[in-house]
């Protein structure tokens, strides 16, 4: 290889771990313009813009706070009418800062018509790379689980609580699952799910107002109240990736799935 596939190859894997800045011997602060007193060390330059592009030495940007972002999300994603649309939004919307370091919009997978609605935490790093949920090695596993009661990609529609990977695959802060909330409710209004799959606790934590972990939750019927006063009927089962940590869970899990088809089957006209 040569020197600038293998700095490449370096730096790639440095982003794959969640790194997001270059840190010198030396601190810098950034909020003010670089002088000769603060001249970055050789290293920590590769990664400062042009002295040219500085910005005058004015203090740090204002920061929106969360409720200003929270009311943007809610009003943007209100006046969407359709699901294209709300990508389309969503794609231009700044107000979560996971947006900055993920490679790409992870927005929905399957079918917009579907009768079962799968809702997920976070994509992970081969879901940033193609901006689709669940198609990573957690994802197969689902596929795999979704097969066993007839289900597949073409029969249900994927998505996640957050839509941009958070670095280093972290749990997602609640400020960011509060900003990206009002697109999720909207995507669900839209799609209007016979049934509702949480994969996951933080999933179902965050929409139906739950403290208790996915352990006490999984098995139980629950239901999603939708903003004209009806409400969906939802369950919720262990995540993929705990299953790939955890298989002797894989016995709950087929439960699990086996109540998602009677309960499927059961809100069926």
């Amino acid at each position: 290889m040569t020197l600038h596939a293998d700095l490449r190859a370096w730096l790639e894997w440095y982003r794959a771990m969640g790194a997001s800045d270059w840190v010198g011997e030396r601190p810098v602060d950034r909020r003010t313009t670089l002088g000769p007193a603060a001249e970055p060390d050789q290293a920590s330059d590769m990664w400062s813009p042009p002295r040219s592009a500085a910005r005058p030495a004015a203090g740090p940007l204002p920061l929106r706070s969360a409720r200003s972002v929270v009311e943007s999300a809610r009003e943007t994603a209100a006046a969407c009418r359709s699901i294209a649309e709300l990508e389309r939004a969503l794609a231009a919307f700044d107000g979560c800062a996971l947006k900055e370091t993920a490679l790409n919009l992870c927005f929905a997978d399957g079918n917009p018509g579907a009768e079962i609605m799968l809702i997920g935490e976070a994509p992970g790093a081969e879901e940033d790379r193609r901006g689709k949920p669940f198609v990573g090695p957690s994802g197969q596993l689902l596929d795999r689980m979704l097969a066993t009661i007839g289900l597949d990609r073409s029969t249900v529609y994927i998505t996640n609580v957050i839509y941009w990977r958070p670095p280093g695959n972290r749990s997602p802060a609640p400020a960011e699952i509060a900003a990206c909330q009002p697109f999720l409710e909207r995507q669900i209004e839209l799609i209007r799910p016979r049934l509702i799959v949480f994969v996951g606790g933080i999933a179902a934590r965050g929409l139906l107002g739950v403290k208790e972990g996915v352990t006490k939750l999984r098995g139980r019927r629950l239901s999603y109240p939708l903003a004209d006063g009806t409400s969906v009927p939802a369950m919720v089962m262990f995540h993929p990736a705990y299953l790939l940590r955890q298989p002797a869970q894989k016995r709950l899990a087929w439960r699990d799935l086996l109540a998602i088809r009677r309960l499927l089957s059961a809100t069926r006209p």
